[in-house]
């Protein structure tokens, strides 16, 4: 998608500060960090939302939390815990319309969320 921030992230049209990436998967800082540690984990290829996904993709959604289980613990989040969060449209919390999971931690998250 031509118009997708993290399309173009993917790309390598806009910057963004790597924490992982392979033929599937890149991982960087959230610009806008909402916990002392907030990564975002996307696939490479555009799924607009969680409702896109499709059964083909159980293994994919897999991959994503098992890379975000493993930035957690990289940057010492697995002592005292950590979130992983998918909004899913307006009302879900979704700004970017490109399939992402939130690392957070470093922080206590309250529930309920804001």
């Amino acid at each position: 998608m031509s118009d997708c921030l993290f399309c173009k992230i993917v790309a390598g049209e806009l910057p963004a500060e790597l924490e992982y990436e392979d033929d599937e998967i890149v991982a960087f800082r959230d610009v806008n960090p909402q916990a002392p540690v907030h990564l975002l984990v996307i696939p490479r290829r555009h799924v607009a939302t969680l409702l896109e996904t499709e059964d083909g993709d159980a293994e994919l959604l897999g991959r994503l939390q098992r890379v975000g289980v493993e930035l957690a613990r990289r940057h010492g989040l697995g002592e005292r815990g950590f979130r992983l969060v998918t909004n899913c449209l307006e009302d879900g919390g979704q700004s970017v319309f490109h399939l992402h999971l939130h690392v957070l931690g470093g922080r206590v998250m309250g529930w309920p969320p804001g």
